[in-house]
């Protein structure tokens, strides 16, 4: 006969039957933990291949250094002469861009970030009235490494006695150094007048006179941008000095020419220098 099962003998069964099943369960769970955790920890112990910048989070916080004490100087073959351009040794294909009138609002800035975007250095000839309206944007330019002229305090052509001029070009000067802390032996006279008094104490200083021997014709109220463009970039050469405006009026179609310009001549191989750089590279 079969074996005989009561109820008791049956339940007992089951309740291990359970408890194996719950335990195999709960070994299989703890098995899957701990493969993961091992995975978490081997790809947390990886090193980090980001590199992170010191003082990140202050970044924004900190104000551009002052540069103290930047002399824009000139060799002693320039100092009290007119220049138009440079012969640069071996006929090196490098070009001045010289920006006049400003420190100006928006149109500057707008400069500004084009030449940082190209990488290209300027030379801005300043005009004292506009410079005290707008110190900010100057001491940009300086920390950006362009180099600064002096344009005379109020832009004036007309003629002038000695100590007119001098008030002109001197206060300019005291501004420029009290403002972005530079000092300049280069001077650009308003609208490339020679006679009225402006040069003649300039050059008194030992500073260069610095005119242009290219001109992108930007003051013209009814060209398009494009002709500017075009004036410079067949017009280049070798130790070019070109003449283009931040200020003095609506200067945005040298802002939309700038970009093009930069084009244009790097096309051609040419580099950007300043005009204290340029004039080192007299052959």
């Amino acid at each position: 006969m079969p074996p005989s099962y009561n109820s008791t003998s049956i339940n007992n069964d089951n309740k291990t039957i359970k408890i194996i099943s719950i335990a195999t369960i709960a070994l299989f769970l703890a098995a899957c933990n701990n493969t993961e955790i091992k995975t978490e920890l081997k790809t947390n112990s990886q090193p980090l291949k980001v590199a992170i910048p010191e003082n990140q989070a202050n970044t924004k916080s900190q104000p551009p250094a002052k540069i103290e004490n930047l002399n824009f100087t000139v060799p002693a073959k320039f100092q009290g002469k007119t220049v138009y351009k440079v012969e640069p040794r071996n006929k090196e294909k490098v070009i001045a861009l010289t920006i006049d009138d400003g420190p100006w609002p928006k149109t500057t800035v707008e400069m500004l970030d084009i030449l940082k975007q190209n990488d290209v250095k300027a030379t801005f000839f300043w005009v004292g009235s506009a410079l005290k309206s707008n110190p900010e944007i100057a001491k940009r330019v300086v920390a950006e490494g362009h180099a600064i002229g002096n344009h005379t305090w109020n832009h004036l052509y007309k003629r002038m006695d000695a100590a007119t001029a001098k008030n002109e070009i001197e206060k300019t000067n005291e501004l420029i150094y009290q403002t972005t802390g530079v000092k300049t032996s280069i001077f650009r006279p308003p609208g490339g007048y020679l006679n009225n008094g402006l040069a003649t104490y300039a050059k008194s200083q030992k500073n260069s006179v610095v005119m242009w021997s290219l001109t992108s014709a930007d003051t013209d109220p009814r060209a398009k941008y494009q002709v500017f463009v075009k004036n410079v970039v067949k017009g280049a050469k070798p130790g070019a000095i070109v003449l283009m405006h931040d200020g003095g009026g609506n200067r945005e179609r040298t802002v939309k020419a700038l970009p093009e310009i930069i084009t244009g001549l790097k096309q051609q191989g040419y580099r950007f220098v300043t005009i204290p750089e340029l004039l080192e590279m007299e052959k």
